[in-house]
């Protein structure tokens, strides 16, 4: 995987918000002790994040020395040791916090995708992330997500075009907004949301890429692919949840988006523990 060419601009603004002027705690070490930490992950998951930690300490204090016990994207059992980090205890416990913001934010998210593309293993569907992410981590998160197994939508409104709801009442109808879609930009691919089968008739006479399914019901999602017959590719989208996903990959659907990879993370639990002087 890339690694977003905003990282480095994320790290310094997530130090300068923590650190500002100075770690005035940290003031009170000994500018010349030494110290060894490790970080434990205390729940089963996927780790992810490595090169925002990497970056918080390298970008602070370039004499700081990390060891990773384990690899980017690696599955973690509960109470393991991934990494162990050497340098001076003033940087270590200034840095401690937002370089573990990072690792627990990501390894949520990468955890998350795991488990829903785990659920539809050996089916033809991808999960698909959303732009419902944290704001100024997009890229991050949209990284995260792909280290978990799952596959990025787009990025944010420049890469390609999704035509909503408010698009086709402004435009004045699917096939209108499609058009001018198609006409305009040329090298993007054109997706629109719709919302009943009627919707995804006028959709496919259009020439749309994609069709999002929104909210449809598992019988509305079979007859939708029934009418595609492979013209374009299916999104499902709205209320998804682990316990639904394998009944909406059995219909044949190309994607299922989950804002859920995203949106309904709980950062995972990690903790950096100082074990002696060097």
């Amino acid at each position: 995987m890339n690694l977003p060419k905003d990282l480095p601009d994320i790290v310094r603004l997530a130090l300068q918000e923590d650190i500002g002027n100075g770690d005035v705690t940290a003031s009170l070490i000994d500018e010349s002790r030494q110290a060894r930490a490790s970080v434990l992950c205390r729940e089963e998951a996927v780790i992810c994040g490595q090169p925002w930690f990497d970056a918080c300490f390298e970008s602070f204090d370039p004499s700081v020395t990390i060891e990773w016990l384990v690899a980017e994207g690696a599955s973690v059992s509960a109470d393991t040791r991934i990494c162990q980090i050497m340098g001076s205890a003033r940087s270590l416990l200034t840095v401690e916090r937002t370089a573990l913001n990072f690792l627990q934010t990501l390894s949520a998210v990468a955890t998350s995708t795991h488990r829903y593309v785990e659920r539809i293993r050996g089916s033809k569907t991808q999960i698909l992330d959303t732009r419902k992410t944290l704001p100024g981590l997009r890229t991050a998160e949209k990284y995260a997500v792909a280290c978990g197994g799952g596959k990025n939508h787009r990025m944010g409104l420049f890469d390609a075009l999704l035509i909503k709801e408010n698009h086709i009442l402004a435009a004045g109808s699917i096939t209108r907004a499609v058009f001018e879609g198609k006409s305009r930009y040329p090298e993007l691919s054109v997706e629109v949301e719709t919302e009943n089968i009627r919707e995804l008739g006028e959709a496919l006479e259009a020439g749309a890429d994609i069709i999002m399914l929104d909210n449809y019901s598992l019988d509305e999602i079979k007859a939708a692919v029934s009418l595609n017959q492979g013209r374009a590719r299916l999104e499902v989208s709205g209320n998804v949840t682990l316990d639904s996903l394998q009944a909406l990959a059995d219909t044949g659907v190309d994607f299922i988006s989950v804002g859920a990879l995203t949106k309904h993370i709980q950062a995972i639990d990690l903790s950096m523990r100082i074990e002696l002087d060097t």
